[in-house]
């Protein structure tokens, strides 16, 4: 898949799941789980014992998925992600040397910021999106204050975003969102209560439909 098309499949989905785990056990049973739902576009983060390999079987268990490499702090890890299978890479803070390495191999790359001239700077750097981390502080106002001086730039808060709030994140003029627990919790995935995540997933849906049909 396409760069290009990467990321309209997450402009169209406008939900990133966000998977954090203490280990990899169960995590494509998750993934089915969740697209049971109708998410397909799912972040993994480094963060999970073992996420390279991870995202490597994922990929070639779940080839119509879209599997991204979270909490990635330098080239290394990003080239090592890709090269493993990973479709997009996400930071929690700028990280230019990142940047530098997924736009050499045309890998869409969301990194973090919070304030505008983070913001700023890591548009300018080249990210394709910017990650707003972490957006539970500040809510959905903060987003559509940011897009008033900063219409361009993708934004894609992170943390806090849940079912009944992720309306009000993309009213507010977010490009896309990605949620964590509140989509994957832990209980479910040690549990492997595979219908919790479903049903969670759907809720998500539900709501960005909503949005999209009032538009």
């Amino acid at each position: 898949m396409k760069k290009d098309e990467v990321l309209a499949k997450i402009k169209a989905e406008k939900v990133i799941a966000l998977i954090r785990a203490d280990s990899s056990d169960g995590l494509l049973d998750c993934a089915r789980a969740l697209a049971a739902g109708g998410l397909t576009s799912i972040e993994l983060t480094m963060t999970t014992p073992g996420a390279i390999g991870m995202i490597k079987l994922a990929c070639r268990e779940l080839p119509d998925f879209i599997f991204g490499l979270g909490t990635v702090l330098d080239a290394k890890t990003a080239r090592e992600g890709i090269e493993a299978g990973a479709k997009f890479i996400v930071t929690p803070g700028f990280r230019p040397e990142v940047i530098a390495h997924c736009r050499s191999v045309n890998v869409p790359i969301f990194s973090g910021a919070l304030t505008p001239t983070e913001i700023i700077n890591t548009w300018d750097a080249g990210a394709d999106a910017v990650k707003i981390f972490p957006a539970e502080f500040f809510g959905p106002a903060y987003i559509k204050s940011i897009k008033g001086p900063l219409p361009h730039i993708p934004l894609v808060p992170t943390g806090g975003v849940n079912a009944e709030n992720v309306g009000e994140f993309l009213k507010a003029g977010a490009y896309a969102t990605a949620a964590g627990s509140s989509l994957v919790e832990a209980k479910a995935l040690k549990e492997k209560n595979w219908a919790a995540v479903t049903a969670k997933a759907k809720a998500f849906v539900a709501s960005v439909a909503a949005v999209a049909a009032v538009k």
